[in-house]
């Protein structure tokens, strides 16, 4: 990959951080870039699907906190429109624990181009399986959490986390659609949306597409750079959604990070009771959290997740870690079957060299 930016704090403290490579080596059309921009600490990436742990899930943790939300309780306690047989007993515990039986993707801007589009297109989907039947990682379940937080709010996603969460945390480069914002150093990801539109065209690559991939033809035809690759994400849901469109830095991951380390506080202030922390953080019957992935591969109580762009986060509650590690992984392009380069091997050997050192100097 191009670039990446590696970050540890131990006990609430920064013990290694460190930028690589390029934030963008190559243009739309493959070629090296005559003067490549260097990485930083500071520079800016699309987190893909971190957003799901970094926004939603703490966007729900926080309205739960309020007792605002119930996880028990069924969605269409909070979207009263969310009716019909296959609907009536999802609760919002499911949308968390991708078990709601919703189907995991599609391309949804083949139907819709506003977030009130969108929701309507995934309420009036049949279920892909019985609900609570089994674990399946979904997209559209993470975006009917984020309309859930906007319902419950009265705020838009992005504005109650900034107004509830960020902005009191001190967090200066965290947010979506940072263009708007002024931002400026962003990690560049991918060419277009070639990899999407590789899934929807061909039915053996990814998840499967029924509909005609000729009715829509607007995919992007540049370098995405400070634009959320994620198509559903982008088209869709004008950069706001619940399962991706969160922009952020290695600095501001960690504060967050550190905040569920210790708790729900941070430099003195409680965010979030404990007793959230401990209900969101407990594994459940498929052996994960709430939002949030259980790694096999850390110590026990060990929370991770990634994102499809080359982002990785993971807590370390026993040690007090907390690690980011972002790259750049799509800049590159695709492989000569059509994947990007799989950096799960990398992220997991990093993670583990980590705790190993923090458990050997104990």
């Amino acid at each position: 990959f191009p670039g990446a930016v590696f970050l540890v704090s131990k006990d609430g403290r920064v013990i290694h951080e460190r930028a690589f490579g390029y934030a963008q080596l190559n243009d739309y059309d493959g070629r090296r870039l005559a003067a490549p921009r260097g990485m930083r600490i500071t520079t800016i990436f699309d987190l893909a699907s971190v957003t799901k742990v970094m926004a939603t899930t703490m966007a729900i943790m926080l309205l739960v906190d309020q007792g605002k939300i119930d996880v028990d309780a069924p969605v269409n306690q909070y979207l009263t429109d969310f009716r019909g047989p296959h609907l009536d007993s999802i609760t919002v515990r499911q949308l968390l624990q991708h078990s709601s039986g919703i189907v995991q993707w599609q391309p949804l801007y083949y139907h819709a181009s506003t977030t009130a589009q969108t929701y309507g297109v995934i309420r009036d989907m049949p279920l892909a399986w019985g609900v609570g039947e089994d674990r399946h990682y979904s997209d559209l379940g993470f975006m009917l959490l984020g309309d859930i937080v906007e319902r419950v709010s009265g705020q838009h996603l992005d504005m109650f986390l900034e107004q509830n969460l960020y902005r009191p945390l001190g967090l200066r480069s965290t947010s979506f659609n940072p263009r708007a914002h002024r931002f400026t150093e962003f990690a560049a990801t991918e060419s277009g949306n070639v990899y999407e539109k590789h899934m929807v065209y061909d039915s053996t690559f990814g998840y499967r597409y029924r509909g005609d991939p000729t009715t829509w033809n607007g995919w992007r035809q540049y370098v995405l750079h400070g634009e959320v690759d994620d198509g559903n994400a982008f088209y869709a849901n004008g950069g706001v959604a619940g399962h991706a469109g969160l922009f952020s830095t290695a600095p501001d991951l960690r504060v967050l990070i550190d905040l569920l380390n210790n708790d729900g506080t941070y430099a003195g202030r409680q965010y979030i009771r404990p007793l959230t922390i401990g209900r969101f953080l407990t594994l459940d019957k498929y052996q994960n959290y709430l939002g949030w992935q259980a790694p096999t591969y850390l110590p026990s109580g060990s929370f991770s997740h990634t994102g499809f762009t080359g982002t990785y986060v993971a807590g370390i509650p026993k040690y007090k870690l907390s690690i980011v590690l972002l790259t750049n992984r799509q800049n590159l392009g695709t492989d000569a079957r059509g994947y990007f380069p799989d950096l799960g091997p990398v992220q997991q050997a990093v993670a583990r060299a980590i705790v190993s050192g923090a458990a050997s100097s104990q």
